[in-house]
Protein backbone atom coordinates (compact mmCIF):
# COMPACT_ATOMS: atom_id res chain seq x y z
CA UNK A 1 0.00 0.00 0.00
CA UNK A 2 1.17 3.56 -0.65
CA UNK A 3 2.08 5.80 2.28
CA UNK A 4 -0.61 8.14 3.57
CA UNK A 5 -0.93 11.31 1.50
CA UNK A 6 0.59 14.24 3.41
CA UNK A 7 -1.51 17.29 4.34
CA UNK A 8 -1.80 20.13 1.83
CA UNK A 9 -3.48 20.54 -1.57
CA UNK A 10 -4.97 17.44 -3.14
CA UNK A 11 -2.50 15.95 -5.62
CA UNK A 12 -3.64 15.06 -9.12
CA UNK A 13 -1.34 13.01 -11.36
CA UNK A 14 -1.90 12.69 -15.12
CA UNK A 15 -0.22 9.66 -16.68
CA UNK A 16 0.02 10.28 -20.45
CA UNK A 17 1.42 8.52 -23.50
CA UNK A 18 2.55 11.86 -25.02
CA UNK A 19 3.39 15.26 -23.57
CA UNK A 20 2.04 16.86 -26.76
CA UNK A 21 -1.28 15.04 -26.36
CA UNK A 22 -1.56 16.45 -22.83
CA UNK A 23 -1.08 20.02 -24.08
CA UNK A 24 -3.65 19.63 -26.86
CA UNK A 25 -6.26 17.41 -25.19
CA UNK A 26 -6.09 17.66 -21.38
CA UNK A 27 -4.50 20.97 -20.45
CA UNK A 28 -7.87 22.70 -19.99
CA UNK A 29 -8.87 20.13 -17.37
CA UNK A 30 -5.52 20.44 -15.61
CA UNK A 31 -5.77 24.24 -15.48
CA UNK A 32 -9.30 24.04 -14.09
CA UNK A 33 -8.19 21.49 -11.50
CA UNK A 34 -5.30 23.74 -10.52
CA UNK A 35 -7.73 26.64 -10.16
CA UNK A 36 -9.89 24.42 -7.95
CA UNK A 37 -6.94 23.84 -5.62
CA UNK A 38 -5.26 20.68 -6.94
CA UNK A 39 -1.50 20.34 -7.11
CA UNK A 40 -1.11 19.05 -10.68
CA UNK A 41 1.56 16.57 -11.76
CA UNK A 42 2.05 15.36 -15.34
CA UNK A 43 4.02 12.23 -16.29
CA UNK A 44 4.73 11.73 -19.99
CA UNK A 45 7.65 11.01 -22.33
CA UNK A 46 9.86 14.08 -22.68
CA UNK A 47 9.33 16.48 -25.61
CA UNK A 48 11.01 19.87 -25.27
CA UNK A 49 8.20 22.13 -26.48
CA UNK A 50 5.26 20.46 -24.71
CA UNK A 51 7.24 20.03 -21.49
CA UNK A 52 8.02 23.76 -21.52
CA UNK A 53 4.28 24.42 -21.81
CA UNK A 54 3.54 22.03 -18.94
CA UNK A 55 6.08 23.67 -16.66
CA UNK A 56 4.98 27.13 -17.78
CA UNK A 57 1.51 26.38 -16.44
CA UNK A 58 2.97 25.69 -13.01
CA UNK A 59 2.48 21.94 -13.22
CA UNK A 60 5.06 19.44 -11.94
CA UNK A 61 6.54 17.44 -14.83
CA UNK A 62 7.90 13.86 -14.56
CA UNK A 63 9.55 11.92 -17.39
CA UNK A 64 7.94 8.61 -18.30
CA UNK A 65 9.88 5.95 -20.33
CA UNK A 66 6.89 5.09 -22.50
CA UNK A 67 7.37 4.07 -26.13
CA UNK A 68 4.14 4.07 -28.06
CA UNK A 69 4.07 0.91 -30.16
CA UNK A 70 6.94 -0.59 -28.17
CA UNK A 71 6.69 -4.32 -27.57
CA UNK A 72 9.93 -5.26 -25.74
CA UNK A 73 9.46 -6.91 -22.35
CA UNK A 74 12.37 -5.01 -20.71
CA UNK A 75 10.93 -1.70 -21.91
CA UNK A 76 7.47 -2.53 -20.62
CA UNK A 77 8.88 -3.61 -17.26
CA UNK A 78 10.81 -0.32 -17.00
CA UNK A 79 7.57 1.56 -17.65
CA UNK A 80 5.72 -0.41 -14.99
CA UNK A 81 8.52 0.14 -12.47
CA UNK A 82 8.54 3.87 -13.22
CA UNK A 83 4.77 4.06 -12.63
CA UNK A 84 5.26 2.42 -9.24
CA UNK A 85 8.11 4.79 -8.31
CA UNK A 86 6.21 7.88 -9.38
CA UNK A 87 3.11 7.00 -7.41
CA UNK A 88 5.15 6.19 -4.32
CA UNK A 89 7.03 9.48 -4.72
CA UNK A 90 4.10 11.79 -5.48
CA UNK A 91 1.51 10.02 -3.30
CA UNK A 92 -1.40 11.36 -5.36
CA UNK A 93 -4.96 11.62 -4.13
CA UNK A 94 -6.17 10.93 -7.68
CA UNK A 95 -4.51 9.55 -10.80
CA UNK A 96 -5.92 10.22 -14.28
CA UNK A 97 -4.66 7.70 -16.85
CA UNK A 98 -5.10 8.63 -20.52
CA UNK A 99 -4.77 6.12 -23.41
CA UNK A 100 -4.03 2.40 -23.49
CA UNK A 101 -0.55 2.02 -21.96
CA UNK A 102 -1.07 4.55 -19.15
CA UNK A 103 -4.43 2.94 -18.35
CA UNK A 104 -2.94 -0.58 -18.18
CA UNK A 105 0.44 0.10 -16.56
CA UNK A 106 -0.62 3.07 -14.46
CA UNK A 107 -3.83 1.29 -13.57
CA UNK A 108 -1.94 -1.76 -12.33
CA UNK A 109 0.36 0.38 -10.20
CA UNK A 110 -2.46 2.55 -8.87
CA UNK A 111 -4.52 -0.44 -7.83
CA UNK A 112 -1.66 -2.38 -6.25
CA UNK A 113 -0.42 0.69 -4.36
CA UNK A 114 -3.85 1.58 -3.06
CA UNK A 115 -4.29 5.01 -4.69
CA UNK A 116 -7.56 6.28 -3.28
CA UNK A 117 -9.20 7.45 -6.55
CA UNK A 118 -8.50 6.70 -10.21
CA UNK A 119 -9.83 7.94 -13.55
CA UNK A 120 -9.19 5.97 -16.74
CA UNK A 121 -9.76 7.68 -20.10
CA UNK A 122 -10.34 5.31 -23.02
CA UNK A 123 -9.38 7.53 -25.96
CA UNK A 124 -9.83 4.95 -28.70
CA UNK A 125 -9.13 1.30 -29.39
CA UNK A 126 -6.09 1.84 -31.59
CA UNK A 127 -4.28 -0.47 -33.96
CA UNK A 128 -4.79 -3.61 -31.86
CA UNK A 129 -8.56 -3.35 -32.04
CA UNK A 130 -8.79 -2.20 -35.66
CA UNK A 131 -6.69 -5.00 -37.14
CA UNK A 132 -7.68 -8.65 -37.17
CA UNK A 133 -4.41 -10.34 -38.11
CA UNK A 134 -2.91 -12.95 -35.79
CA UNK A 135 -0.41 -10.62 -34.04
CA UNK A 136 -3.24 -8.23 -33.16
CA UNK A 137 -5.49 -11.09 -31.99
CA UNK A 138 -2.67 -12.50 -29.84
CA UNK A 139 -1.92 -9.15 -28.22
CA UNK A 140 -5.63 -8.53 -27.58
CA UNK A 141 -5.83 -11.86 -25.76
CA UNK A 142 -2.89 -10.82 -23.56
CA UNK A 143 -4.17 -7.30 -22.95
CA UNK A 144 -7.75 -8.14 -21.94
CA UNK A 145 -6.90 -9.58 -18.49
CA UNK A 146 -4.55 -6.65 -17.84
CA UNK A 147 -7.33 -4.21 -18.73
CA UNK A 148 -9.76 -6.14 -16.53
CA UNK A 149 -7.49 -5.93 -13.49
CA UNK A 150 -6.39 -2.32 -14.06
CA UNK A 151 -9.99 -1.14 -14.50
CA UNK A 152 -11.15 -3.06 -11.44
CA UNK A 153 -10.00 -0.43 -8.92
CA UNK A 154 -12.72 -0.15 -6.23
CA UNK A 155 -13.00 3.66 -6.50
CA UNK A 156 -12.64 4.49 -10.18
CA UNK A 157 -14.40 6.03 -13.15
CA UNK A 158 -13.75 4.86 -16.71
CA UNK A 159 -14.43 7.61 -19.25
CA UNK A 160 -15.54 6.56 -22.73
CA UNK A 161 -15.87 8.88 -25.70
CA UNK A 162 -18.36 6.89 -27.76
CA UNK A 163 -20.99 4.22 -27.11
CA UNK A 164 -19.33 1.60 -29.32
CA UNK A 165 -16.18 1.47 -27.19
CA UNK A 166 -18.28 1.40 -24.02
CA UNK A 167 -20.37 -1.47 -25.37
CA UNK A 168 -17.25 -3.43 -26.35
CA UNK A 169 -15.75 -3.16 -22.86
CA UNK A 170 -19.04 -4.17 -21.22
CA UNK A 171 -19.56 -7.16 -23.52
CA UNK A 172 -16.06 -8.43 -22.82
CA UNK A 173 -16.45 -7.97 -19.08
CA UNK A 174 -13.57 -5.52 -18.83
CA UNK A 175 -15.42 -2.94 -16.75
CA UNK A 176 -18.48 -2.67 -14.50
CA UNK A 177 -21.25 -0.51 -15.90
CA UNK A 178 -21.62 1.50 -12.68
CA UNK A 179 -18.01 2.72 -13.09
CA UNK A 180 -18.48 4.09 -16.60
CA UNK A 181 -18.93 7.70 -17.67
CA UNK A 182 -19.65 8.96 -21.21
CA UNK A 183 -17.87 12.22 -22.07
CA UNK A 184 -17.92 12.82 -25.81
CA UNK A 185 -14.56 14.09 -26.95
CA UNK A 186 -12.26 16.54 -25.21
CA UNK A 187 -14.05 19.74 -26.17
CA UNK A 188 -12.70 22.80 -27.94
CA UNK A 189 -12.83 26.52 -27.24
CA UNK A 190 -15.64 27.81 -29.45
CA UNK A 191 -14.21 31.33 -29.37
CA UNK A 192 -10.87 30.21 -30.83
CA UNK A 193 -12.32 27.65 -33.24
CA UNK A 194 -15.03 29.64 -34.95
CA UNK A 195 -16.27 30.26 -38.49
CA UNK A 196 -15.07 33.15 -40.61
CA UNK A 197 -16.96 36.28 -39.57
CA UNK A 198 -20.41 36.36 -41.22
CA UNK A 199 -19.72 39.84 -42.58
CA UNK A 200 -16.82 38.44 -44.61
CA UNK A 201 -17.78 36.57 -47.78
CA UNK A 202 -16.77 32.88 -47.83
CA UNK A 203 -13.32 32.26 -49.34
CA UNK A 204 -14.67 30.93 -52.65
CA UNK A 205 -16.61 34.18 -53.13
CA UNK A 206 -13.53 36.35 -52.55
CA UNK A 207 -11.27 34.88 -55.21
CA UNK A 208 -10.94 32.36 -57.97
CA UNK A 209 -8.45 30.31 -55.97
CA UNK A 210 -9.02 26.54 -55.85
CA UNK A 211 -11.06 25.12 -52.98
CA UNK A 212 -9.09 23.46 -50.18
CA UNK A 213 -9.87 19.96 -48.91
CA UNK A 214 -7.94 19.32 -45.70
CA UNK A 215 -7.01 16.05 -43.96
CA UNK A 216 -6.30 17.07 -40.31
CA UNK A 217 -4.66 14.06 -38.68
CA UNK A 218 -1.50 12.05 -38.27
CA UNK A 219 -0.40 10.56 -41.58
CA UNK A 220 -1.50 7.00 -40.87
CA UNK A 221 -3.18 4.34 -42.92
CA UNK A 222 -5.71 3.79 -40.13
CA UNK A 223 -6.67 7.49 -40.27
CA UNK A 224 -7.83 6.94 -43.86
CA UNK A 225 -5.00 8.75 -45.61
CA UNK A 226 -4.91 6.25 -48.49
CA UNK A 227 -8.63 6.80 -49.13
CA UNK A 228 -8.03 10.55 -49.04
CA UNK A 229 -5.23 10.25 -51.60
CA UNK A 230 -7.40 7.95 -53.72
CA UNK A 231 -10.09 10.64 -53.69
CA UNK A 232 -7.56 13.30 -54.68
CA UNK A 233 -6.31 11.18 -57.58
CA UNK A 234 -9.86 10.38 -58.75
CA UNK A 235 -11.13 13.96 -58.61
CA UNK A 236 -8.02 15.49 -60.18
CA UNK A 237 -8.22 12.96 -63.02
CA UNK A 238 -11.80 14.13 -63.56
CA UNK A 239 -10.62 17.74 -63.89
CA UNK A 240 -11.03 19.10 -60.35
CA UNK A 241 -8.85 22.11 -59.49
CA UNK A 242 -9.25 21.58 -55.72
CA UNK A 243 -6.16 21.40 -53.54
CA UNK A 244 -5.84 18.41 -51.21
CA UNK A 245 -3.85 19.18 -48.06
CA UNK A 246 -2.38 16.82 -45.46
CA UNK A 247 -2.04 18.64 -42.12
CA UNK A 248 -0.38 16.38 -39.59
CA UNK A 249 2.77 14.64 -38.52
CA UNK A 250 4.00 11.16 -39.19
CA UNK A 251 3.92 8.66 -36.32
CA UNK A 252 6.67 6.04 -36.77
CA UNK A 253 5.57 4.29 -33.55
CA UNK A 254 2.31 3.34 -35.23
CA UNK A 255 2.37 0.24 -37.48
CA UNK A 256 0.30 2.07 -40.13
CA UNK A 257 2.63 5.09 -40.35
CA UNK A 258 3.19 6.28 -43.92
CA UNK A 259 6.82 6.64 -44.99
CA UNK A 260 8.03 10.15 -45.77
CA UNK A 261 9.17 8.99 -49.22
CA UNK A 262 5.61 7.93 -50.00
CA UNK A 263 4.20 11.29 -48.93
CA UNK A 264 6.79 13.14 -51.00
CA UNK A 265 5.94 10.94 -53.99
CA UNK A 266 2.28 11.98 -53.62
CA UNK A 267 3.41 15.60 -53.61
CA UNK A 268 5.54 15.14 -56.71
CA UNK A 269 2.55 13.59 -58.48
CA UNK A 270 0.60 16.74 -57.69
CA UNK A 271 -2.00 14.83 -55.68
CA UNK A 272 -1.53 16.46 -52.26
CA UNK A 273 0.39 19.10 -50.36
CA UNK A 274 1.89 18.17 -46.99
CA UNK A 275 1.88 21.04 -44.50
CA UNK A 276 3.19 18.92 -41.62
CA UNK A 277 2.22 19.35 -37.99
CA UNK A 278 0.70 22.76 -37.27
CA UNK A 279 0.15 24.53 -33.97
CA UNK A 280 -2.05 27.19 -35.60
CA UNK A 281 -5.05 25.03 -36.52
CA UNK A 282 -7.62 27.86 -36.23
CA UNK A 283 -5.70 29.72 -38.97
CA UNK A 284 -5.39 26.54 -41.06
CA UNK A 285 -9.10 25.76 -40.79
CA UNK A 286 -10.05 29.31 -41.79
CA UNK A 287 -8.51 28.51 -45.19
CA UNK A 288 -10.42 25.25 -45.61
CA UNK A 289 -13.65 24.55 -47.48
CA UNK A 290 -14.04 20.84 -46.74
CA UNK A 291 -12.56 18.57 -44.06
CA UNK A 292 -11.99 14.90 -44.81
CA UNK A 293 -10.68 12.24 -42.43
CA UNK A 294 -12.07 8.80 -43.35
CA UNK A 295 -10.55 7.05 -40.32
CA UNK A 296 -11.08 3.34 -39.61
CA UNK A 297 -11.99 3.88 -35.92
CA UNK A 298 -11.61 6.65 -33.34
CA UNK A 299 -12.32 7.49 -29.74
CA UNK A 300 -13.68 10.85 -30.76
CA UNK A 301 -11.29 12.88 -32.92
CA UNK A 302 -10.50 16.40 -31.82
CA UNK A 303 -9.61 17.35 -35.40
CA UNK A 304 -13.18 16.77 -36.52
CA UNK A 305 -14.58 18.66 -33.53
CA UNK A 306 -12.34 21.62 -34.39
CA UNK A 307 -13.55 21.48 -37.99
CA UNK A 308 -17.20 21.40 -36.91
CA UNK A 309 -16.61 24.32 -34.55
CA UNK A 310 -15.19 26.28 -37.48
CA UNK A 311 -18.37 25.67 -39.47
CA UNK A 312 -16.87 23.30 -42.03
CA UNK A 313 -18.62 20.39 -43.75
CA UNK A 314 -16.98 17.05 -42.95
CA UNK A 315 -16.48 13.86 -44.91
CA UNK A 316 -15.62 10.95 -42.65
CA UNK A 317 -16.19 7.21 -42.30
CA UNK A 318 -19.26 5.72 -40.67
CA UNK A 319 -17.28 4.20 -37.78
CA UNK A 320 -17.18 4.54 -33.98
CA UNK A 321 -15.99 7.98 -32.91
CA UNK A 322 -16.31 9.65 -36.30
CA UNK A 323 -20.06 9.18 -36.60
CA UNK A 324 -20.52 11.01 -33.28
CA UNK A 325 -19.26 14.25 -34.85
CA UNK A 326 -21.26 14.16 -38.08
CA UNK A 327 -25.00 14.00 -38.71
CA UNK A 328 -25.07 12.37 -42.09
CA UNK A 329 -26.62 14.60 -44.74
CA UNK A 330 -26.92 17.53 -42.30
CA UNK A 331 -23.48 18.55 -41.04
CA UNK A 332 -21.43 16.34 -43.34
CA UNK A 333 -21.32 13.05 -45.20
CA UNK A 334 -20.56 9.61 -43.76
CA UNK A 335 -18.98 7.12 -46.15
CA UNK A 336 -18.28 3.39 -45.83
CA UNK A 337 -14.97 2.62 -44.15
CA UNK A 338 -11.98 1.88 -46.42
CA UNK A 339 -13.91 3.10 -49.48
CA UNK A 340 -11.85 5.54 -51.54
CA UNK A 341 -14.45 5.74 -54.32
CA UNK A 342 -17.21 6.73 -51.90
CA UNK A 343 -14.86 9.26 -50.29
CA UNK A 344 -14.16 10.80 -53.68
CA UNK A 345 -17.87 10.96 -54.53
CA UNK A 346 -18.70 12.70 -51.23
CA UNK A 347 -15.93 15.28 -51.63
CA UNK A 348 -16.91 15.85 -55.25
CA UNK A 349 -20.52 16.47 -54.26
CA UNK A 350 -19.44 19.16 -51.80
CA UNK A 351 -16.96 20.74 -54.21
CA UNK A 352 -19.74 21.14 -56.77
CA UNK A 353 -22.36 22.63 -54.44
CA UNK A 354 -21.48 25.80 -52.52
CA UNK A 355 -24.95 26.04 -50.98
CA UNK A 356 -24.64 22.53 -49.60
CA UNK A 357 -21.20 23.29 -48.15
CA UNK A 358 -22.49 26.37 -46.39
CA UNK A 359 -25.62 24.65 -45.05
CA UNK A 360 -23.65 21.71 -43.72
CA UNK A 361 -21.07 24.05 -42.22
CA UNK A 362 -23.76 25.94 -40.29
CA UNK A 363 -25.20 22.66 -39.00
CA UNK A 364 -21.72 21.48 -38.00
CA UNK A 365 -21.12 24.65 -35.99
CA UNK A 366 -24.43 24.25 -34.15
CA UNK A 367 -23.66 20.61 -33.36
CA UNK A 368 -20.30 21.65 -31.92
CA UNK A 369 -21.93 24.32 -29.77
CA UNK A 370 -24.53 21.85 -28.52
CA UNK A 371 -22.23 18.92 -27.72
CA UNK A 372 -18.51 19.69 -27.80
CA UNK A 373 -17.63 22.83 -25.85
CA UNK A 374 -14.49 22.76 -23.73
CA UNK A 375 -16.49 24.12 -20.80
CA UNK A 376 -18.76 21.08 -20.79
CA UNK A 377 -15.79 18.71 -21.12
CA UNK A 378 -14.01 20.32 -18.17
CA UNK A 379 -17.14 20.39 -16.01
CA UNK A 380 -17.93 16.73 -16.70
CA UNK A 381 -14.36 15.64 -15.92
CA UNK A 382 -14.17 17.64 -12.69
CA UNK A 383 -17.53 16.17 -11.69
CA UNK A 384 -16.01 12.69 -12.05
CA UNK A 385 -13.11 13.77 -9.85
CA UNK A 386 -15.48 15.15 -7.22
CA UNK A 387 -17.61 12.00 -7.16
CA UNK A 388 -14.56 9.84 -6.55
CA UNK A 389 -13.13 12.06 -3.82
CA UNK A 390 -16.52 12.17 -2.08
CA UNK A 391 -16.79 8.36 -2.02
CA UNK A 392 -16.48 6.83 1.47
Amino acid sequence: MSPKTPPGPARLLFLMNEALFFTTHRIAVALAAQEAGYEVHVAAPHEDGPVAVIRGCGFHYHDLPLKRGGRSLPGELRLLARCFRLIRQIRPDLVHHVAMKPVIFGGLASRLLGVRAVVHAITGMGYLFIRDDWPARTLRALIRPLYRYALGHPNARVIFQNPDDLGLFLRQGLVREDMTVMIKGCGVDMRIFAPVEPAVPPPEERSDDPLLVIFPARILGDKGVYEFVHAARTLKAAGSQARFILVGRRDPANPTDVAETTILDWEREGLVEWWGFRTDMPKVLRQAHIICMPSYREGLPRGLIEAAACGLPIVTADVPGCREVVRDGESGILVPVRDGAATAAAIGRLLDDADLRHAMGRAARQLALDEFTVEAFVADTLAAYAALRAAP
